[in-house]
């Protein structure tokens, strides 16, 4: 008689720093999906009547077990998915004060909003719509993650996390830790659906909307399903940013600005740095100068604080760079930098970059998740945002010039979700993220955010 020796259906983590198997994680059972639909429609039942000030501080309880467990996390974080240390540390102190900012700031956002109809007579209540299933991606386990549960949970929400397979250790730990900062039973949990449960779950009365991070083939299924099962959703999807440098620009701060847009995260964040398109005049400049402080970056061990890139987090999507660098290579492309693997157990790939990069070409049309940036070469300005155009993405992007006012007027022809000047994109609860074209619709962060899942109740009152 023999025995099989497949492992149960489910998620198994590697530590891509060295291949080793971290833990597996089977599938939730059909009773344990029921039993995690049940708990977020029961906590919500209790707290979408919570006072404000109760809400306030969860909030401000949350940030300080953050900031209490951060070694813990930070250590799951590196292990799961290789984000050095340091920045892991960094992501969990953002967390923190995201946490704090909408404490302060998110009631008043939330307040009864009066209208332009004469004598008070309208008012618009922004209300809780009810349990929120969120499907989350690896690259930032507690950021990504908080960054939406926080303005849900404060409009009065409950949130339902699927965590991606490879950071169900994060996911969990960080379940841990706020409910042991007084979350509700139910209010923030995580299950470990498959496929078809998150089916089933998007289509269960008990599931009011649903927010997802990830690709563009995941945003459309989901997407798909949310429309016929007729609910909400916000997707934040895929980006190919471009990173536009002006002949007038300060060369050496654009530089600097590109390292951290392209290779922070090991390059792989939906907003950073993808195609430098960079004016005919300073090319030269900029590529020389890119280049030397590309080779001046320290890759290895995450877990050691002098590291800026560590490994990618999944085995089979270094592969995929991999290949996209390949066909790249083959239309045409130079290569100036890296541009293969790195040999032994662990997931590296070298820091890549790609010259004379032209549209058309696999790494100016496609998204590069990884630590390869594309150089590309633009006429003068006018050709500059017209390549920036030239993409099926819209999530964010950048602009280098010393001539501030027209830097803003060039910016608002760029179709993204997000401008920056003199600076590389990135995400502030201050402001909205969220994308146009295949980047997703919707928007997370500041007012716009905590209001995608409420309910604007209009209220009309006659005086007698």
């Amino acid at each position: 008689m023999t025995h099989s020796t497949t492992a149960p259906a489910g998620a198994t983590s590697r530590n891509p720093a060295n291949g080793e198997v971290l833990k597996h994680y089977p599938f939730a059972t059909a009773q344990e999906v029921d039993a995690a639909l049940q708990g977020t429609q029961d906590a919500f039942n209790s707290w979408k009547n919570s006072a404000m000030d109760d809400r306030v501080r969860l909030l401000q309880n949350m940030a300080q077990g953050l900031r209490d467990n951060s070694a813990a996390l930070a250590g799951m974080m590196t292990s799961e998915m290789g984000k050095p240390v340091t920045q892991a540390l960094a992501e969990i102190e953002k967390s923190a004060a995201l946490c704090e900012w909408y404490a302060e700031n998110g009631p008043a956002m939330l307040a009864a909003e009066p209208t332009l109809v004469e004598d008070d007579k309208a008012w618009v209540n922004y209300l809780p719509l009810g349990p929120v299933l969120s499907v989350m991606p690896w690259n930032f386990p507690v950021w990504q993650v908080l960054r939406g549960a926080v303005p849900i949970i404060l409009a009065g929400n409950s949130y339902l996390l699927k965590p991606a397979p490879n950071v169900m250790g994060s996911a969990y730990l960080l379940r841990d830790i706020v409910t042991k900062a007084g979350v509700p039973q139910g209010l923030f949990d995580v299950y470990n659906a498959d496929n078809a449960a998150v089916a089933a779950s998007i289509k269960d009365d008990r599931i009011a909307a649903i927010t997802l991070t990830g690709s563009v083939r995941a945003g459309s299924a989901i997407a798909s399903m949310a429309g016929a099962a007729l609910k909400k959703c916000v997707m934040e999807l895929g980006g190919s940013d471009a990173f536009v440098v002006l002949a007038d620009a300060d060369i050496d701060a654009a530089v600097k600005g590109a390292i951290a847009g392209r290779f922070m995260n090991n390059g792989q964040i939906c907003i950073s740095a993808k195609r430098i398109i960079v004016e005919a005049s300073i090319m030269e400049e900029f590529t020389e100068k890119f280049l030397a402080a590309v080779q001046t970056l320290k890759m290895g061990d995450p877990r050691d604080e002098s590291t800026y890139l560590g490994p990618m987090a999944r085995f089979d999507l270094r592969d995929e760079l991999d290949g996209q660098v390949k066909a790249t290579l083959a239309e045409g492309a130079t290569l100036l930098l890296g541009g293969e693997p790195l040999a032994g157990e662990g997931n590296y790939y070298a820091p890549t970059v790609l010259g004379n990069v032209k549209p058309g070409m696999t790494s100016f049309k496609q998204e590069l998740f990884g630590p390869v940036a594309s150089l590309i070469k633009a006429k003068d300005a006018d050709d500059a945002i017209r390549m920036a155009n030239d993409s099926e993405f819209g999530l964010g992007g950048s602009l280098w010039s010393r001539d501030i006012e027209a830097a803003k007027n060039l910016a608002k022809q760029v179709y993204t979700g997000g401008m920056f000047i003199n600076s590389p994109s990135f995400s502030d609860p201050r402001v909205p993220i969220g994308g146009v074209k295949k980047s997703g619709f919707g928007r997370e962060l500041s007012h716009f955010g905590i209001r995608e899942f409420t309910n604007p109740q209009t209220l009309w009152v006659e005086k007698g």
